[in-house]
């Protein structure tokens, strides 16, 4: 026999008995935050789950729930390292204004983890759609959510969110339309970040009431979200994300925070005496500003199952429409108003003067 293969079986042997010996050793598994005074926990946690298994073995091992809290670990154990790989898909039509394209490129400097694209010119009637085709570039890019801002007459934006085919299987989307957009050139508001720091991300109490809500919640989180670890990020907290909602429409708003600590002694007291710390936090808005009014939510990614219909929405369209009618409506009214004024102009009968003949 060849002293190689026999050196390899016995690797193999090894190899093995290791497997065996951690999944015995493997206690209950619940998640938490990473943190390192949590690690030194979970380690000897574990060691007196490895000694409860020998007891076990013994048969000396009694169960009660006190020992059952100490087998607890955690699922992973915080090594600073790139797990949440996140990657979003950027990209818009064709055909957009420079304010949309403005919004885009802000949104892009705000999402370290995004993946850039080129304008998509996709055929609607193709087999499948824009939806089809954008799925297909986030596979090759290896994107597992969508951010596609999509532009109709030059004047109205769309702005696609949703999971992609390689995720979570297939989808969800959600479709909004964009009103109010302030990009952060237009607005030159004080607020600055660092570019590439993490976001805190707040949502009002609305987002834990309403289930269309909830689902929401979790594509913005996916999607605005920078993963922890990521090669592009900076490990740092400066900025707060906000989406409020309200008036049926998700107001999204962008705000830097600022440590203002004290400069002498007098101040520091001011400050402790007024606030409890020796500085004071404080917001300043960095941009871009928008406005999403939700319109569906669909079950698959870019099309499927309507999971929620927004029945508030009014297309652009229609209200175009409407303000066009009213605008002919007026020359009618004055076309009207000259008629009215004409019929009671000869209609009018003055009445005889009894003195109009005296003074002749």
């Amino acid at each position: 026999i060849n002293p190689r293969i026999i050196s390899k079986m016995a690797k193999k042997q090894r190899s093995n008995k290791r497997k065996a010996q951690e999944e015995t050793e493997q206690p209950q598994v619940l998640l938490a935050d990473d943190d390192s005074s949590v690690e030194e926990e979970v380690k000897e946690n574990v060691e007196e789950a490895s000694v409860s298994t020998e007891e076990e073995a013994d048969g000396d091992f009694d169960t009660n729930d006190e020992v059952a809290s100490e087998s607890v670990q955690l699922a992973f154990e915080s090594d600073g390292r790139y797990h949440n790989k996140q990657r979003c898909l950027t990209l818009c039509s064709r055909g957009v204004t420079s304010r949309f394209r403005h919004l885009l490129e802000d949104l892009r400097t705000l999402m370290p983890h995004h993946k850039k694209e080129s304008k998509l010119d996709a055929d609607k009637r193709a087999k499948g759609g824009i939806g089809s085709a954008i799925n297909d570039i986030a596979e090759m890019r290896g994107c597992n959510s969508v951010l596609f801002l999509e532009c109709r007459k030059r004047q109205d934006a769309y702005m696609w969110l949703g999971h992609t085919k390689g995720s979570n299987g297939n989808g969800p989307s959600a479709k909004f339309l964009v009103e109010n957009i302030h990009t952060m050139d237009e607005l030159r508001l004080t607020g600055n970040c660092m570019k590439g720091s993490r976001p805190i991300l707040t949502f009002d109490s609305n987002f834990d009431d309403r289930e269309e809500l909830k689902l929401l919640k979790c594509l913005f989180i996916d999607i605005f979200g920078t993963p922890r670890g990521h090669p592009k990020s900076k490990p740092f907290v400066d900025r707060v994300m906000g989406f409020y909602y309200a008036d049926k429409k998700i107001w999204v708003r962008n705000y830097q925070i600022i440590e203002d600590h004290a400069t002498n002694a007098k101040e520091a007291h001011e400050q402790k005496k007024a606030h409890g710390k020796n500085m004071t936090t404080s917001l300043a808005e960095i941009g871009p500003r928008f406005v999403l009014n939700p319109i569906r939510i669909f079950r698959g990614s870019f099309g499927g199952q309507t999971l929620y219909k927004n029945e508030h929405f009014t297309s652009p369209n229609a209200i175009r429409a409407i303000q066009n009618q009213e605008k002919g409506n007026t020359y009618a009214s004055r076309k009207n108003a000259q008629k009215k004024r004409k019929t009671y102009v000869e209609e009018l009968v003055v009445p005889e003067d009894p003195l109009n003949s005296v003074f002749k």
